[in-house]
C-alpha cells in the first residue's frame, strides 16, 4: 500500500485560502484513486473531494463545490487540495486517502490514509 503524508494545514481567517498537499511513497501512486476527507471535533468523517488515477475525473462534496479544487501530479506522486473562500465550518482535520479501486465518497473503501493536517478557520 502507498504511504501518505499531508502538509499545508494551518490557521486562516474566513474568506482566506489554503493549499493542502499529500505526498505518496512506497506504491504505484499513478494507479491509485485519491481523495480528501475531513473530520471536525464531535462529527463523523466527511467526504471532501476525490480524483481518478489519471486525474480526468473529479468529485466534490456538496459543502465544498465551487470553493475547493482537487488535483494531482503523478510525476511528483502528489495530490493537492486548493481551498478558497474558507469558512469557520471548514475547520477540521483533513486527511488524504488512496485506493486501488474506483473513486468513492465512502471512507471505508480507502485502505491507505495519511495522518491528517489541521485546518482552522476563524471568523
Amino acid at each position: 500500500q502507498v504511504q501518505l503524508v499531508e502538509s499545508g494545514g494551518g490557521s486562516v481567517q474566513a474568506g482566506g485560502s489554503l493549499r493542502l498537499s499529500c505526498a505518496a511513497s512506497g506504491g504505484t501512486f499513478s494507479m491509485y484513486n485519491m481523495a480528501w476527507f475531513r473530520q471536525a471535533p464531535g462529527k463523523e468523517r466527511e467526504f471532501v473531494a476525490a480524483i481518478s488515477w489519471r486525474g480526468t475525473n473529479t468529485y466534490y462534496g456538496d459543502s465544498v463545490k465551487g470553493r475547493f479544487t482537487i488535483s494531482r501530479d503523478n510525476a511528483k506522486n502528489t495530490v493537492s487540495l486548493q481551498m478558497n473562500s474558507l469558512q469557520p465550518e471548514d475547520t477540521a482535520v483533513y486527511s488524504c486517502a488512496g485506493r486501488a479501486g474506483p473513486s468513492s465518497d465512502s471512507d471505508w473503501r480507502y485502505a491507505s490514509w495519511g495522518q491528517g493536517t489541521q485546518v482552522t478557520v476563524s471568523s
